[in-house]
């Protein structure tokens, strides 16, 4: 178990034995949150699912109602027309075989990617790039598009991925400690509903079997997973 600072330690001890709801979860997480920064808000879901199995690897993406405080910087590879509409979407990068190269040469200041599908054969080559950070444009995320300038303007306005890791944890921001309560139950609402929905069929037992909200230097608040109706109840 790793060690705490006496200050982690006074704010855990600050969080009850019990499972909260949602709102007063978050309120309790924004009270704990005191670090000199703006911290991150992420909420972590535990899943009724086996990774191992191909219909039960969890993974999507999700557009936040109210975004994720992140300055998100988006590189799209794109030619002619639609690397027009990219720049003219806000895109920070846009380029084809040039911003291969400068991948290649290890420049990778951005936090998402986007390609048309005839890019697909340059980026194909940076995989073992790209994969790892999780920054492979992909179909199925709505990151492989023809429509460049809506994925840029979700993607900036604060769409995020979800992927249940090895464990079935989805691990999620929710926004950061100077958002509103309401502002991160809204986002954590939409969350468990886009999990809900993609829930496999051949997942048995308890789907949602626990969900913690934290902020980058607090401890975990339990939240009841079973409360799915009214989020802004306390």
């Amino acid at each position: 178990m790793p060690k705490h600072g006496k200050k982690y330690n006074e704010q855990a001890a600050k969080v009850e034995r019990k499972l909260y709801a949602p709102k007063a979860g978050m309120e309790l997480v924004k009270e704990l949150s005191s670090a000199k920064f703006d911290e991150t808000i992420e909420c972590s879901v535990r899943l009724g699912v086996d990774t191992r199995k191909a219909d039960q690897n969890i993974r999507g993406s999700i557009s936040l109602p109210n975004g994720t405080g992140k300055t998100v910087r988006v590189a799209v590879f794109a030619e002619g027309e639609k690397a027009r509409e990219a720049e003219a979407a806000g895109a920070d990068i846009v380029g084809a075989d040039d911003l291969a190269a400068q991948i290649q040469a290890g420049n990778i200041d951005f936090d998402a990617c986007i390609a048309t599908p005839n890019m697909m054969g340059v980026v194909g080559r940076l995989g073992r790039v790209l994969g790892p950070r999780g920054l492979m444009p992909n179909p199925k995320l709505g990151t492989v598009t023809m429509d460049v300038a809506k994925m840029v303007n979700e993607l900036k306005a604060g769409r995020v991925e979800y992927r249940a890791d090895r464990y079935g944890i989805v691990h999620v921001p929710m926004g950061k400690a100077s958002f509103s309560v309401e502002q991160l139950v809204e986002n954590y609402g939409a969350l468990l509903t886009e999990l809900l929905r993609v829930k496999p069929s051949s997942a048995k037992g308890r789907y949602v079997k626990s969900v913690t909200f934290s902020s980058t230097m607090g401890p975990g608040v339990k939240v009841d997973p079973l409360h799915t109706r009214n989020f802004m109840e306390d």
